[in-house]
């Protein structure tokens, strides 16, 4: 099996695509077939629509699902479109449930149904099963296509099946160990089979400290579990501990990978507008409740401005250090929102640990504070000849950094605890409140100090 560089990748892609216009389909087969799955996705989706249904004609159903499945969605109901309804319909039941389950909840429901009601019977109930539960649970990522085994089984009944299953299974690497009840009792990875002797029982070698997860379980916490044991895949069981299914190192990726998605949406104030596909219509409509709400919050921070126009007439050059004071806290306090975030969806942070973190936050804010008042005290005494100028502008910097870390660390610590995403504590509400706080900071010192000005 072939795999490509960026290089090479573009010679196979001309290579290909002349292949497909010459309609040398054989060569095509041989080229094509031989790269990497992976590999051809990426050659697929640069194709143009001629080029795809020779694609279509030339690639038995079989071959074309494993592209297929590993299509972005939006992909998926592209080409789907252009697939002949019969083709489709074999290409469903060559794909893993999980895959098919994937495309199906994203598609209109009684096209969904159709298309469910042509698939074989069996393929389809186990989709239906799959449909069943809640969504982003374990029981609606698991997928069917798995190896179970019996503890009396010998290693040479074991690895005689394999080499009739193991091609539709999803993965082999572990062997589930089920009774006649189809309890999980156990597991067996693939390297104790090869190395056993032919005749040893699987009861002698399997593991019955087997880590498993409940079928209602949300997939993030699946996908923590996965990471933290270094699976390649993490069984499903009933409340009973009946096996249902896995789930898969692969479909743990693409769900982290939107769970990052999302979060960093709401951090940024993007949620639901972050995918590059959507039109600008769809991206403006998405984001614009947050612009909107925060561009009110906006108005607070003229407000206070405004309740201190007298100290501003009197020392016009206060304002030069607005924008400074005012981004410094929104800067400090996006950190302090980032830190808290991902300790808190990694787990890092321990029970009781609510203090530890506001004191660790307001401890970095104020260092980082002291060395920035040194800083731009020095700048402002040779700039403008005035210490006492430099003395409030640095004081204010100093007592601003550490507030404003706490801030952004308090804020998604609090909403966790009210059982919500701390993700919504974005990174815009943050910097506007600290906007706010810092001004007030800044214009109470420089107020109080106005007859040294």
């Amino acid at each position: 099996m072939v795999k490509l560089t960026k290089k090479t990748r573009e010679q196979y892609t001309k290579l290909i695509l002349d292949e497909l216009n010459a309609g040398e389909k054989e060569m095509f087969r041989n080229t094509f077939l031989d790269l990497h799955p992976s590999d051809q996705l990426d050659i697929f989706v640069t194709l143009d629509s001629d080029a795809r249904r020779r694609c279509y004609s030339y690639l038995t159903p079989k071959e074309f699902a494993e592209i297929f499945g590993g299509l972005d969605i939006s992909d998926q109901k592209l080409f789907f479109l252009e697939l002949d309804e019969n083709y489709s319909i074999r290409m469903f039941n060559q794909m893993f449930t999980d895959d098919v389950v994937n495309f199906l909840t994203e598609i209109n429901s009684e096209r969904a149904e159709d298309i469910l009601l042509q698939m074989h019977e069996e393929k389809a109930e186990k989709i239906k099963s799959l449909l069943s539960y809640a969504p982003e649970t374990a029981g609606a990522i698991m997928t069917k296509e798995l190896i179970s085994i019996s503890s009396t089984d010998t290693t040479a009944d074991v690895l005689d099946m394999l080499r009739k299953e193991a091609p539709s299974a999803e993965s082999i690497y572990y062997l589930y160990v089920v009774d006649g009840d189809g309890i999980l009792v156990g597991v067996v990875s693939l390297r104790d089979l090869i190395i056993a002797s032919p005749n040893e029982i699987v009861k002698d070698m399997m593991t019955t400290r087997t880590v498993s997860v409940p079928e209602d379980m949300d997939q993030e916490d699946v996908g923590r579990l996965i990471k933290k044991y270094d699976f390649l895949a993490v069984p499903v069981v009933s409340k009973d501990n009946h096996l249902l299914g896995i789930v898969t190192f692969d479909d743990v990726m693409d769900i982290l990978e939107e769970e990052v998605t999302e979060d960093f949406g709401e951090i940024s104030a993007t949620k639901g507008a972050t995918d590059l596909t959507l039109s600008p219509f769809t991206a403006a409509k998405k984001r614009a409740p947050w612009i909107i709400v925060l561009m009110f919050f906006g108005l607070v921070t003229g407000g206070v401005i405004g309740q201190f126009e007298e100290t501003l007439e009197a020392v016009v050059v206060l304002a030069a250090f607005i924008p400074m004071i005012m981004g410094s806290a929104g800067n400090i306090g996006t950190q302090s929102l980032a830190v808290a975030v991902r300790g808190l969806a990694l787990e890092t942070i321990e029970d009781g640990g609510f203090w530890k973190m506001i004191r660790r936050e307001f401890s970095t804010g104020f260092m980082i504070g002291i060395i920035c008042m040194v800083l731009i005290s020095i700048m402002i005494t040779i700039l403008y000849g005035n210490w006492m100028l430099a003395l409030i502008v640095g004081v204010s910097i100093l007592c601003t950094f550490g507030i404003s870390a706490v801030i952004g660390s308090t804020i998604p610590l609090l909403i966790n605890k009210l059982k919500l995403d701390p993700a919504i504590a974005s990174g815009p509400f943050i910097t506007t409140v600290n906007d706010i706080v810092g001004l007030l900071i800044y214009f109470s010192i420089a107020t109080s100090m106005m007859a040294y000005l």
